[in-house]
């Protein structure tokens, strides 16, 4: 049950890219690479006493943070306090 709760992502097409801007409060903005943001997420994921109501049902930390990674772009970790992550087009140097 616990109050923790995933954010839906707005546009399906932006899941092709391969790099995520991360957001934590009190920290500073990381950029990640996908495997690196799946990574960081199964982190958060498994700090959480209980996940998310909706990827509940998932066996592992690993397939609910790929169904976030897919579906949305933040996830509550207590009342008041979230983290987040959207995807970015990096371009190659010119």
């Amino acid at each position: 049950m616990g109050g923790s709760r995933a954010v839906s992502m707005s546009d399906p097409l932006i899941r092709e890219l391969d790099h995520y801007v991360v957001l934590e409060p009190g920290r500073c903005e990381q950029i990640l690479t996908a495997a690196e943001t799946l990574a960081w997420l199964v982190v958060h994921l498994e700090c959480l006493g209980e996940p998310p109501a909706d990827l509940a049902s998932l066996a592992s930390a690993e397939l609910r943070a790929e169904r976030l990674l897919a579906t949305a772009c933040a996830l509550e970790l207590t009342p008041g306090l979230e983290i987040q992550w959207f995807a970015v087009r990096l371009e190659p140097p010119q």
